[in-house]
């Protein structure tokens, strides 16, 4: 009976400390200024690891189509209560990775930002980063997986895909076999390794420049774009430190 009581209390905090950091007023304005470099109206986007879908409210605000994806039962609830009014988003109970399957999803009941399909993703983090020492990851729950590529033949080639999914980005990327207009992706200092991989599948796939936003501020870290060799040099230098935030990545055409 304790350990029930607990757990919803668990996943209670977890839920409002979602909609503190997702969900709160203001937050929409400076979304939008910040895509709306990479998304139009009637535009396509993927949004993938969509949580409470922050982001796909101010891509659809820009006038796009959005396909985001949610494999958390609970969130994805939300999520579609959300955006019931909002029928350009659409929600899916799916996760991404390189190959089509069932997988096992880690849940956190009071971090549910942190929802991963990478058990070696979560020891390491439990060991090199400050910040998940107290993570626990108490819950799991089975869900589908489908492929990028999967995504694209049914709903399109999105002009911008956003990629959140806690350790699985570089298997994300490797479902895919064609460059897109732009995307980002997650980094976390701990598992910068993770992202350098990330850079070797974009790699695979065309040209790209690159800038950072850290955390979960809403400008650039550099003035102009940087190349993927910057990039790299960057990234094994120690990203500044920073703790976690996000790389852009936008295609560069060949000569």
């Amino acid at each position: 009976m304790r350990v029930a009581i607990a757990d919803r209390l668990n996943r209670g905090l977890g839920l409002l400390r979602s909609f503190v950091i997702y969900r709160r007023p203001g937050r929409q304005r400076a979304l939008r200024r910040l895509y709306s470099e990479f998304v139009g109206p009637g535009d396509l986007v993927f949004d993938i690891g969509a949580h409470l879908g922050d982001r796909s409210a101010a891509f659809a605000a820009l006038g796009a189509r959005v396909v985001a994806l949610e494999p958390q039962p609970r969130l994805l609830r939300w999520l579609r209560r959300l955006t019931r009014n909002q029928p350009e988003i659409v929600c899916l109970p799916l996760a991404v990775g390189r190959t089509p399957g069932n997988a096992k999803l880690a849940l956190s009941l009071r971090h549910p930002t942190v929802a991963s399909l990478d058990s070696r993703w979560r020891e390491h983090l439990r060991t090199t980063s400050r910040g998940f020492r107290h993570v626990r990851w108490e819950d799991s729950v089975t869900v589908t997986v489908v492929t990028m590529d999967e995504l694209i033949r049914q709903y399109g080639r999105p002009s911008f895909c956003k990629i959140d999914v806690e350790g699985f980005e570089v298997e994300v990327l490797a479902g895919l076999s064609q460059p897109l207009p732009a995307l980002s992706f997650e980094f976390v200092n701990g598992t910068l390794a993770q992202a350098l991989r990330c850079l070797e599948e974009l790699e695979r796939l065309g040209r790209h420049e690159f800038n950072v936003i850290a955390g979960e501020q809403r400008r650039y870290a550099w003035p102009s774009w940087q190349s993927m060799e910057s990039l790299r040099q960057w990234l094994g230098a120690g990203a500044d430190g920073i703790a976690s935030g996000d790389i852009y990545a936008r295609q560069v055409a060949s000569n």
